[in-house]
């Protein structure tokens, strides 16, 4: 599939998507994260949604499990840190080897969340601007700053702090 027919033909479910994700997650912001996860997914898989037969529906499958995943996650990181506050506020993750700045670099780029992860790798490997990735993720280039900036400030302060990436 070309990217004009993405644009053609996934790109509209974005609304049906968001509104969707809106519903499961109960917050705006977090349903936009998961709509452009979506969306980043369709694109990578694009050569392959001709195997389906109702890639609206295959969308709305991919938006409830990646919704359904955040909301574990949240409740999860929500559990650790009431653990963390009652044990006086240690780190679970304080324990990261020191290793050569290229690598740790890597790993803290393959530790962030799939949606930034992406968007970073789209805007400082494969170049792309940030109207183009909006483009692809059929979000707003508003959208694409903010998370490329969530991901930029998780590196950056995993760098500082140079005692290994505290999931911040």
């Amino acid at each position: 599939m070309e990217q004009e027919q993405f644009k053609k033909e996934i790109l509209p479910l974005r609304d049906r998507l968001l509104s969707y994700a809106r519903r499961l997650l109960g917050n705006r912001d977090d349903a936009e994260d998961v709509v452009q996860e979506v969306l980043l997914k369709l694109w990578s898989m694009r050569n392959d949604l001709e195997r389906y037969d109702h890639v609206p529906a295959l969308s709305l499958t991919i938006t409830k499990h990646l919704s359904l995943n955040l909301l574990k996650k949240n409740e999860r990181e929500y559990d650790a840190l009431d653990e963390n506050t009652e044990a006086g506020g240690l780190s679970p993750h304080s324990g990261l080897e020191q290793k050569d700045e290229a690598e740790q670099l890597l790993k803290i780029i393959n530790r962030l969340p799939d949606l930034q992860q992406s968007i970073l790798r789209m805007k400082h490997i494969d170049g792309l601007e940030t109207n183009e990735i909006a483009t692809l993720t059929g979000s707003a280039p508003e959208a694409v700053r903010m998370n490329l900036s969530r991901a930029r400030k998780k590196v950056r302060d995993w760098l500082l702090d140079k005692g290994g990436y505290n999931g911040k």
